[in-house]
């Protein structure tokens, strides 16, 4: 794509439509269900941290890093749409800051999911070994390691963006967005290769424990149940890698959808690949694991219930 037609498809760009109803429609679809997960999230997360055996269990406590970082996607994800939908315009500044938020945020959940398959590899596949590889202090180093990692990506940014570019105060003049801060060709060729080595690191994990995993479950002394379990959510997790890394292609994606849609359609095709893209990713960790943890599922029932109302449930859970 030009310079001028990428500077065409940007001002149009989460313009409001026409019809003022269809705009408020369009805003309602996007806010509700964020608003939705948010919640489920946050209690989830709550939840983790109200008993004992959730922070003193490995996976429970990748599980609410994952959930962290989740929220905080949804979360940023949502503000920033709802800011460009209105139109706002802020200066180089603040915008270069919030979008490297949301950067740090966006790498964390990959990687989060990449250290679960691990553990649950090492869970299924060498279990008597288990409690010494996975501890406390070897999983919160992990989950440093994977902040740290993500940091590292944010500062990388910032250099190439000091080098290339001259953050003015004044007025954008489009909204605040990835293609209009991280414009030039060393940013772009850095955030491909970025994005591809957490894919392919990514992938190559999830896949080799999943092969193992499936070998492990012929052998006689492995339990089926386990193994069983620990395969579909493998394959859950290869699902929700590939979904949240498909923000890396949502702009060029709506490059192409503006540049050869009518404006109406074009807004209405944005509005459902930022649901699909960027929000459906992020909502999927709740439902994989609050509701099909047997551990998880009473008491989250119980908190999201507000302790009302849930105990049939919980005990048809139990």
């Amino acid at each position: 794509m030009s310079s001028s037609d990428q500077s065409a498809a940007n001002t149009t760009l989460l313009r409001p439509p026409p019809q003022l109803e269809e705009y408020w429609l369009f805003i309602i679809m996007t806010t509700a269900p964020s608003c939705v997960f948010l919640y489920i999230n946050s209690t989830i997360i709550f939840t983790l941290g109200s008993k004992a055996v959730f922070y003193h269990t490995s996976r429970y406590i990748l599980l609410q890093n994952l959930l962290v970082a989740d929220t905080c996607q949804i979360a940023y994800s949502q503000v920033m749409f709802l800011i460009a939908s209105a139109r706002v315009r802020t200066t180089y500044v603040p915008c270069t800051a919030a979008l490297l938020l949301g950067n740090f945020f966006n790498g964390v959940s990959p990687l989060t999911l990449t250290m679960m398959s691990l553990e649950r590899f090492v869970a299924v596949c060498d279990p008597l070994r288990y409690p010494t590889i996975v501890t406390i202090q070897t999983t919160a180093q992990a989950v440093a390691g994977v902040w740290a990692f993500s940091a590292l990506n944010v500062l990388t940014r910032v250099l190439l963006l000091l080098r290339f570019r001259a953050l003015d105060s004044v007025l954008m003049v489009d909204v605040c967005g990835q293609q209009n801060i991280f414009s030039d060709p060393a940013s772009d060729l850095y955030s491909k290769a970025y994005f591809g080595f957490l894919f392919a690191s990514g992938s190559v994990v999830i896949a080799s424990t999943y092969v193992g995993v499936v070998l492990a479950a012929k052998s006689a002394t492995t339990n089926k149940s386990s193994a069983r379990k620990a395969r579909k959510t493998l394959l859950l997790h290869l699902v929700q890698l590939v979904l949240s890394l498909l923000s890396a292609i949502h702009h060029p994606i709506l490059f192409s959808v503006h540049s050869s849609l009518p404006k109406a359609t074009a807004i209405r095709v944005q509005i459902l690949l930022y649901l699909v893209v960027i929000i459906v990713p992020r909502c999927l960790s709740p439902l994989i694991y609050g509701l099909r943890d047997q551990t998880v599922r009473p008491v989250l029932l119980q908190h999201l219930c507000c302790g009302w109302r849930c105990s049939g449930s919980e005990r048809q859970s139990q």
